[in-house]
This record gives C-alpha cells, sequence and structure tokens, in this order.
C-alpha cells in the first residue's frame, strides 16, 4: 500500500483475536517462481518501514529466514536492504516510490541510471545475488493516489523496462500496482468492465506494454473494503473464505457460477473486465497487496479484529497454496502479498492505519496463524521446544478448573495473566489457562502427563507467545526480564550508523537513530482469512 489507497479508502484495522497456535507450517512453494505469476502460485509479504525501532537491514534478513518468508514486497529499492536480503534466499520486488515518478518518466537517461544504481548491483548476472530482485513495480495505486502523475507513469515503465533489456535484465518484469477500484460493476463479475475514463488513454497501452514484455497486472486487492462499503450485503463469511451453504453463495446470473469468496469474484471481475477490452488472457494478474487490520476503530470499522485478520490471512494462504483458481479460471491460481509484516506504528490516520501487519516491529507476531505442513511460509521448525496450551476442542468450564488447579495447587506462577500484567490481554479463559498450563509444563521439566490436565491441554510446537507476552520456553524467554511479576520483554539498541535510511511509502524519508537489535523469534505465525465482497 504505497500511497495505501486500497480501492478507495486510507484506513486500517487492528484484529482482537484468541491466539490459536498450529501444530505446523503451510507450505507455500518456495520454488523458483517469477513475479509475474507464472509458476506455482505463491504467498509474499509487503515490508513498510513506518516502524518505530525497526530491525537493522542485516537482522531482518534472519528475520525472514527465521520465518521462511521466500517473497518480498519492498516500497522502495534501499541498497543496504537488498544487500542484507541479498543473504535471506527471499526474492524481492522492489517499488519506485510515486514522487520518483516525474524523473523516471521523463528522462529515459534518468531510468537507465536508476537502473544501474539499484538494479545492477543486485541482479545482473556477476552480482553477488543475480536472482534477488524478481520485479519492479512503478508507483503505488497512481489513478487514486496521484492522478496528476498518470501522463508520466507508462513513459517511466517503458524507460525501465528500455533499460533493464539494454543491461540483458529483460527478465526482469517491470509494472505497476493499481487499485481495485479501477474495476467497475464488480459484481456480478460477468458484468464488470474497467473505469472508461483510463480505458483508452492509459490502460490499453499499458496492458499492450505488460503483454509484450511478459508482465504481470499489479493489482491492490482487498475483500476487507469490499465489505465496508457493501452496506452489509456482502456476508462476512464469505469476505473471508469461510464456507457458507449453497443457499447463501453468490451466484452470477449470467454465468450461473457460484462463488464461495469475495477474492475469486473481485479476480474474475478483472478477468471480465480485461476481456471487456479484448486484452489477450495471457496476462497473468499479481496481487500486490491483500490484507486484513487486526484493530480499528470499533464504530467505523467494526471488522477490524485479530479473529477476523487470523481467519481472513490463514484461509487466503490456505486458498492460495490449494490452487483452486477461481471459477471463470479453474487452476490458474493467482500469486499474492499480504499486507503487511510489521504494524507501521509510526503511520498516521486512523487507528487501522498501524495495525495491519502479522508481526509487532520487536518480532513478536500480533496473533497466531494456523497453517498445515511442516517447515513453510511463515513457520520454523522448532520440534526442538514445545508448548502446552488449551486444547482447542475441550470443553471451557474443564479448561477453566484446570487453570484454576494449575495457579493454585499446582503452584504455576500465574502472575503474569493478572489485570495489567503483560499477559492479561486477551482477557478470555483459553489464553489465560494456555499461559498457566504452559508455565506449570515447563516447570515439570515437559514431562510426560504434564500437559493433559483431564483432556484440556495439548502440546504444540508453535510459540504461543504474542506482544509482550512471552511464554516459558520462548526463545524470547532469555530477554525477559521480570518486575514486580509483569511479563515484558526488553531489548537492546545499537548505534544505527550502519543501518538504512529507508523511504516511506508515503514518500518521506525517515532516519532511524537507533534501531532495535533482537533475538529473533523462532515462532510459527499461520494464517487465517477474512474477505468481504465487491467495492
Amino acid at each position: 500500500m504505497g500511497a495505501r489507497s486500497r480501492g478507495g479508502t486510507r484506513s486500517l484495522l487492528l484484529l482482537s483475536l484468541h491466539l490459536l497456535c498450529l501444530h505446523s507450517c503451510l507450505r507455500c512453494n518456495a520454488g523458483s517462481v517469477s513475479a509475474a505469476g507464472s509458476g506455482d502460485p505463491y504467498v509474499g509479504v509487503t515490508i513498510g518501514t513506518a516502524v518505530t525501532n525497526l530491525l537493522s537491514p542485516s537482522d531482518l534478513a534472519a528475520f525472514l529466514r527465521a520465518q521462511r518468508i521466500t517473497h518480498v514486497r519492498l516500497y522502495d529499492a534501499d541498497p543496504r536492504l537488498l544487500s542484507a536480503l541479498a543473504s535471506s534466499g527471499a526474492t524481492a520486488i522492489v517499488g519506485v516510490p510515486n514522487d520518483e515518478l516525474l524523473a523516471l518518466g521523463s528522462s529515459p537517461a534518468t531510468a537507465s541510471a536508476w537502473v544501474a544504481r539499484r538494479v545492477l548491483p543486485f541482479a545482473a548476472a556477476n552480482s553477488t545475488s543475480p536472482g534477488l530482485i524478481s520485479a519492479i513495480a512503478v508507483g503505488d495505486e497512481v489513478p487514486t493516489a496521484l492522478p496528476s502523475a498518470l501522463p508520466i507513469l507508462l513513459p517511466a515503465i517503458q524507460s525501465l523496462a528500455a533499460a533493464l533489456a539494454a543491461a540483458n535484465l529483460s527478465s526482469i518484469p517491470v509494472s505497476t500496482p493499481l487499485p481495485f477500484s479501477i474495476v467497475l460493476e464488480p459484481f456480478p463479475p460477468s458484468q464488470a468492465y474497467f473505469n472508461q475514463s483510463l480505458a483508452k488513454s492509459f490502460l490499453l497501452p499499458l496492458l499492450s506494454h505488460l503483454a509484450n514484455t511478459s508482465a504481470p497486472l499489479m493489482l491492490n486487492l482487498y475483500p476487507y473494503y469490499s465489505l465496508m462499503q457493501s452496506s452489509g450485503v456482502v456476508p462476512v463469511d464469505n469476505a473471508m473464505f469461510k464456507p457458507l451453504p449453497p443457499s447463501l453463495e453468490m451466484v452470477d446470473p449470467n454465468t450461473l457460477l457460484h462463488y464461495t469468496n469475495v477474492f475469486d469474484a473481485m479476480l474474475d471481475a478483472v478477468y471480465v473486465a480485461l476481456k471487456n477490452l479484448n486484452v489477450s488472457a495471457g496476462i497473468p494478474v499479481l496481487v500486490t497487496e491483500t490484507g486484513w487490520p487486526s484493530y480499528g476503530d470499533r464504530k467505523e470499522e467494526p471488522y477490524a479484529s485479530k479473529d477476523n485478520a487470523n481467519t481472513y490471512n490463514s484461509n487466503l494462504i490456505k486458498h492460495v497454496t490449494e490452487k483452486p483458481g477461481t471459477p471463470m479460471r479453474p487452476g490458474a491460481q493467482a500469486s499474492v502479498y499480504i499486507y503487511e509484516l510489521f504494524n507501521e506504528d509510526l503511520r498516521p490516520g486512523p487507528a487501522s492505519e498501524a495495525n495491519w501487519g502479522l508481526f509487532h516491529g520487536n518480532g513478536t507476531p500480533v496473533y497466531l496463524l494456523h497453517v498445515t505442513g511442516k517447515d513453510g511460509f511463515l513457520g520454523n521448525d522448532t520440534t526442538d521446544r514445545t508448548f502446552c496450551i488449551a486444547a482447542d476442542d475441550a470443553d471451557e468450564k474443564a479448561v477453566q478448573a484446570a487453570m484454576d488447579w494449575a495457579c493454585g495447587p499446582g503452584r504455576s506462577d500465574c502472575t503474569a495473566i493478572q489485570p495489567g500484567e503483560g499477559c492479561y490481554e486477551p482477557n478470555d479463559v483459553r489464553s489465560h489457562a494456555s499461559f498457566a498450563f504452559n508455565t506449570y509444563y515447563q516447570s515439570q521439566g515437559k514431562a510426560g502427563g504434564s500437559c493433559y490436565f483431564q483432556g484440556a491441554g495439548m502440546v504444540t510446537t508453535t510459540d504461543p507467545s504474542h506482544d509482550s507476552c512471552i511464554f516459558v520456553g520462548s526463545k524470547l524467554y532469555s530477554n525477559v526480564t521480570k518486575s514486580d511479576g509483569a511479563n515484558t520483554t526488553t531489548t537492546q539498541t545499537s548505534d544505527a550508523e550502519g543501518s538504512a535510511v529507508w523511504r516511506l511509502r508515503t514518500g518521506r524519508e525517515k532516519g532511524f537513530l537507533s534501531v532495535l537489535r533482537l533475538l529473533l523469534s523462532l515462532m510459527v505465525v499461520v494464517i487465517m482469512t477474512n474477505s468481504n465482497f465487491w467495492t
């Protein structure tokens, strides 16, 4: 969300979620796939930098390795960050901020210099990381975020593509992330079409260039905003990939195709809009942003919660990796980038603006995602560490009774789940019980039977730590100090002279005088999705 217009709105939300542990991580095809969307579909993440004490480039690269994240989208092309990412095993879409479009679009020489400075050191055949840069995203949602720059957007794309070709790097596609709001009448999908004021003057020439250079059509696609703008027409479950009875599924009256989720309907609307412009079906669609906020103003954004964010993102990952495609294009699954890796607490605006991340800036998860499989996206092999939590299917009364025993006769230190302490939130029985169960389990040396609790407990390899609540047994626990019973994480800062000065996606630059240097968590994050229908 370079410009963060996301279909015409700029709000973000934070989810209030039950932290659920996963048993293993989702396999998100970390094989070689191009940013253009060819090959097997994949899930990546976007990385914004409006974060207090943002990890240094080297620590960020280590964090990506730890979380097995192999595809990232950056909103700039910072050399120090790219140098660090070369060792992370990830490929990166690098961005051109909107405020650089004028220079690049009006001068091919400037575009060539940009490629020489920002791309060649990390992508040329003789570089140390020839496969690091997977695509270039020029601008972000320019039609809505900076419409005055629209006339020079395509020239900038063409100049950069020509500079890459001259450097024998034509395999790196160049495109621009567009807002979904350029698609009008998206439901039913069979009636969708592109905004006619953009079609001939901008979209047709752009699509012709994309087809000629094998580049993807990049789109920022948010079912969340479709839900928010639907005035109750879109079912919440439909927006979050939750199964619906056939009677509640969206049916296109022209094609009689059934839509079980908003995400697929939005994609099919794009395919129909392309067809209505007589554009070849060969142009792949790459979803450069999608996600769900975990917190927001309860009155203005009632669907912004941890539960909904967890559901949407977890279901999204499962949906993409199972490769179902859409009702109109079965098997042709688009790859996606989840917005975003970290909560950007420095972003101005509504509360939700700062709460789209999967992680807090210190590396602890905002919520724990559920995925299946092992050694996959957003997860680590933590089989050397086990934790005890409340069983998903245990009766709540049984969980309460077991927690009472753990904090009483079991002598677990339950100070941290008292009001005002680090693990009090979320304030519910299962979350509190998980902390108490694990404390007892760890105190018993993880002995067999110490996580039984009459069937109320279960062992997991997923670190259930979250926010400032660090569970005993976590790799973060060595960094925890207890003061008056509080559970808080302490961090060490280092001089920031070696840290990158990263351009914020709003076009401003901010230098960090100090950066947080952390022990990186080897915790598994899993994702559930909430989708919203048509904008």
